[in-house]
Protein backbone atom coordinates (compact mmCIF):
# COMPACT_ATOMS: atom_id res chain seq x y z
CA UNK A 1 0.00 0.00 0.00
CA UNK A 2 1.44 3.33 -1.00
CA UNK A 3 0.35 6.61 0.46
CA UNK A 4 1.74 10.07 0.62
CA UNK A 5 2.23 11.61 4.00
CA UNK A 6 -0.53 13.88 5.28
CA UNK A 7 -1.05 15.75 8.53
CA UNK A 8 -4.83 16.30 8.44
CA UNK A 9 -7.87 14.32 7.47
CA UNK A 10 -11.51 15.35 6.92
CA UNK A 11 -13.72 13.10 9.07
CA UNK A 12 -17.14 11.93 7.97
CA UNK A 13 -19.98 11.70 10.48
CA UNK A 14 -19.87 7.90 10.58
CA UNK A 15 -16.31 7.75 11.91
CA UNK A 16 -16.97 10.46 14.51
CA UNK A 17 -19.98 8.49 15.77
CA UNK A 18 -17.91 5.31 15.80
CA UNK A 19 -15.21 6.98 17.88
CA UNK A 20 -17.80 8.36 20.32
CA UNK A 21 -18.91 4.83 21.17
CA UNK A 22 -15.33 3.67 21.58
CA UNK A 23 -14.75 1.70 18.41
CA UNK A 24 -11.38 1.51 16.62
CA UNK A 25 -11.93 4.95 15.07
CA UNK A 26 -11.03 6.53 18.40
CA UNK A 27 -7.40 5.47 17.80
CA UNK A 28 -7.20 7.78 14.77
CA UNK A 29 -8.23 10.71 16.95
CA UNK A 30 -5.40 9.94 19.33
CA UNK A 31 -2.77 9.76 16.60
CA UNK A 32 -0.63 12.55 15.20
CA UNK A 33 -3.32 13.44 12.64
CA UNK A 34 -5.25 16.68 12.89
CA UNK A 35 -8.89 15.65 12.42
CA UNK A 36 -11.29 18.21 10.97
CA UNK A 37 -14.93 18.07 9.95
CA UNK A 38 -17.68 20.45 8.88
CA UNK A 39 -20.38 22.07 10.95
CA UNK A 40 -22.92 20.12 8.89
CA UNK A 41 -21.22 16.82 9.67
CA UNK A 42 -21.23 17.61 13.37
CA UNK A 43 -24.96 18.40 13.15
CA UNK A 44 -25.46 14.99 11.52
CA UNK A 45 -23.47 13.37 14.35
CA UNK A 46 -25.84 14.89 16.91
CA UNK A 47 -28.85 13.83 14.82
CA UNK A 48 -27.78 10.17 14.85
CA UNK A 49 -26.20 10.12 18.31
CA UNK A 50 -29.33 8.81 20.12
CA UNK A 51 -29.51 5.82 17.75
CA UNK A 52 -25.81 5.06 18.24
CA UNK A 53 -26.21 5.32 22.01
CA UNK A 54 -29.17 2.94 21.92
CA UNK A 55 -27.42 0.34 19.76
CA UNK A 56 -24.14 0.58 21.68
CA UNK A 57 -25.72 -0.13 25.04
CA UNK A 58 -23.41 2.47 26.61
CA UNK A 59 -24.68 5.13 29.01
CA UNK A 60 -25.67 8.30 27.15
CA UNK A 61 -23.50 10.45 29.43
CA UNK A 62 -20.43 8.36 28.61
CA UNK A 63 -20.96 8.60 24.86
CA UNK A 64 -21.64 12.34 25.07
CA UNK A 65 -18.46 12.81 27.12
CA UNK A 66 -16.46 10.69 24.64
CA UNK A 67 -17.73 12.84 21.78
CA UNK A 68 -16.96 16.06 23.61
CA UNK A 69 -13.41 14.88 24.37
CA UNK A 70 -12.51 14.00 20.78
CA UNK A 71 -9.76 16.26 19.44
CA UNK A 72 -11.89 17.42 16.51
CA UNK A 73 -11.76 20.78 14.76
CA UNK A 74 -15.15 21.82 13.35
CA UNK A 75 -15.05 24.21 10.39
CA UNK A 76 -17.82 26.36 8.97
CA UNK A 77 -18.94 27.29 5.48
CA UNK A 78 -16.27 29.96 4.98
CA UNK A 79 -13.64 27.24 5.42
CA UNK A 80 -14.97 24.95 2.69
CA UNK A 81 -16.98 27.28 0.43
CA UNK A 82 -14.21 27.44 -2.24
CA UNK A 83 -14.70 23.72 -2.94
CA UNK A 84 -18.50 23.62 -2.91
CA UNK A 85 -19.11 23.96 -6.64
CA UNK A 86 -16.72 21.14 -7.53
CA UNK A 87 -18.01 18.98 -4.66
CA UNK A 88 -21.62 19.41 -5.83
CA UNK A 89 -20.57 18.42 -9.34
CA UNK A 90 -18.67 15.34 -8.12
CA UNK A 91 -21.00 13.93 -5.48
CA UNK A 92 -24.14 16.06 -5.23
CA UNK A 93 -26.20 13.69 -7.34
CA UNK A 94 -24.99 10.62 -5.47
CA UNK A 95 -25.25 11.90 -1.88
CA UNK A 96 -25.99 15.59 -1.23
CA UNK A 97 -25.18 15.08 2.48
CA UNK A 98 -21.53 14.44 1.55
CA UNK A 99 -21.02 17.67 -0.42
CA UNK A 100 -19.74 19.78 2.48
CA UNK A 101 -17.17 17.21 3.60
CA UNK A 102 -15.90 16.73 0.05
CA UNK A 103 -15.74 20.52 -0.35
CA UNK A 104 -13.64 20.70 2.82
CA UNK A 105 -11.26 18.02 1.56
CA UNK A 106 -10.96 19.75 -1.81
CA UNK A 107 -10.41 23.18 -0.28
CA UNK A 108 -7.83 21.96 2.24
CA UNK A 109 -6.32 19.40 -0.17
CA UNK A 110 -6.56 16.64 2.43
CA UNK A 111 -7.89 13.08 2.33
CA UNK A 112 -11.29 12.06 3.61
CA UNK A 113 -11.70 9.58 6.44
CA UNK A 114 -14.96 7.71 5.95
CA UNK A 115 -16.41 4.24 5.86
CA UNK A 116 -18.90 5.50 3.26
CA UNK A 117 -18.31 4.11 -0.22
CA UNK A 118 -19.75 7.26 -1.85
CA UNK A 119 -16.30 8.82 -1.73
CA UNK A 120 -14.68 6.13 -3.87
CA UNK A 121 -13.45 7.04 -7.37
CA UNK A 122 -13.29 10.78 -6.71
CA UNK A 123 -10.49 13.28 -7.14
CA UNK A 124 -9.61 13.06 -3.42
CA UNK A 125 -8.34 10.06 -1.54
CA UNK A 126 -10.74 8.51 0.95
CA UNK A 127 -9.63 6.08 3.64
CA UNK A 128 -11.86 3.78 5.67
CA UNK A 129 -10.86 3.42 9.31
CA UNK A 130 -9.08 0.08 8.89
CA UNK A 131 -6.86 1.37 6.08
CA UNK A 132 -6.14 4.64 7.86
CA UNK A 133 -5.08 2.75 10.99
CA UNK A 134 -2.69 0.61 8.93
CA UNK A 135 -1.15 3.72 7.38
CA UNK A 136 -0.74 5.33 10.79
CA UNK A 137 0.82 2.15 12.22
CA UNK A 138 3.21 1.99 9.27
CA UNK A 139 4.22 5.65 9.72
CA UNK A 140 4.69 5.09 13.43
CA UNK A 141 6.90 2.03 12.92
CA UNK A 142 9.11 3.97 10.47
CA UNK A 143 9.66 6.66 13.11
CA UNK A 144 10.81 4.12 15.72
Amino acid sequence: MTSKSFASVAADSNVVLSAAIGRAAVRVFHSALHVVTTDLNLAEVYEYLPLFIETSGLPAEEVAQNLENLPLTVLGLKDYEPGLEEARRLIGGRDPDDVALLALALTREIPIWSNDRDFEALTVTAYPTAVLLKILESQESRRD
